[in-house]
């Protein structure tokens, strides 16, 4: 199993294999999770609509719907890329929240005299030697590189499926631009989309979490810093949603509603 050593304790991912495949249950979890509280909050949100008399949650999405439909005007024709508003806004607000769910707090259990849990009727992998052991159950879900980079090559390849289905003449042709001889150039960039959209998320996030661990590990001195790096999280927590799906609409109108001229 693979983990983070501290200096008293291993804190590790908990995995189980299936048929050979090795699954992270804190991260289906956290995943899971994440997905509910948005379907939550958008069907709470809309569950009243008054055009008179809006609530407050209403009030909040409606923002929100301004506020993507403002990233797919940035990004590109709005008028063509309204199509992608309900993925912009899918994307912000599940990306937000699993940003924040790893801020409050964190759910770690232990080992009693090495005995490794059982879970759906599977033994935890533990791999390596450790003193002591425990494991992360709660965390931001896109502390996970496998999970961002899901997302991102998602994202990706939606940018191509549309790119080839709604403007094949333009897809096929910007490989070969300026020159035909930037055809490799073309390919390295295109194949590093996914690793940058996806590792930055993860590497900021991941950051985040682990600044976090260190101030608690400093006691009840460390509070100040922490009450501060809380607030400062849910900022980049907040803006690495907006740069992720600012992103993917840049990505799908370069390659699905470009104009030639």
């Amino acid at each position: 199993m693979k983990g983070v050593k501290s200096n008293s304790m291993d804190h590790l991912v908990p995995i189980i294999t299936v048929f050979g495949i090795e699954f992270d249950l804190a991260a289906i979890m956290m995943v899971v999770i994440s997905s509910v509280v948005v379907f939550i909050l958008a069907r709470l949100a809309v569950r009243n609509l008054s055009v008179e008399n809006p609530g407050k949650l209403q009030n909040f999405m409606e923002w929100v719907v301004e506020f993507v439909s403002s990233i797919i005007g940035m990004a590109t024709d709005f008028k063509k890329g309204r199509v992608y508003l309900g993925l912009g806004l899918t994307l912000i607000m599940y990306i937000f929240v699993s940003n924040m769910l790893g801020l409050p707090f964190g759910i770690i259990t232990e080992a009693h005299d090495h005995h490794i849990p059982v879970v759906f009727g599977q033994e935890l992998v533990v791999k390596g030697e450790h003193e002591h052991l425990a494991w992360v159950w709660w965390k931001s879900p896109t502390a996970d590189a496998a999970m961002t980079m899901a997302l991102a090559l998602a994202v990706i390849g939606l940018s191509h499926v549309q790119g080839f289905r709604h403007n094949r003449k333009h897809y096929l042709k910007h490989y070969f631009e300026p020159w035909p001889f930037f055809l490799p150039i073309n390919l390295i960039e295109t194949a590093a989309k996914p690793l940058t959209l996806g590792l930055r998320l993860f590497g900021n996030i991941y950051a985040g979490e682990v600044m976090i661990g260190i101030i608690v590990g400093m006691g009840w001195i460390g509070i100040p810093a922490l009450i501060a790096w809380q607030g400062f999280s849910i900022f980049v927590g907040a803006i690495q949603a907006f740069v992720f799906t600012m992103l993917t609409m840049v990505y799908i109108g370069q390659a699905s509603i470009h104009e030639e001229h």
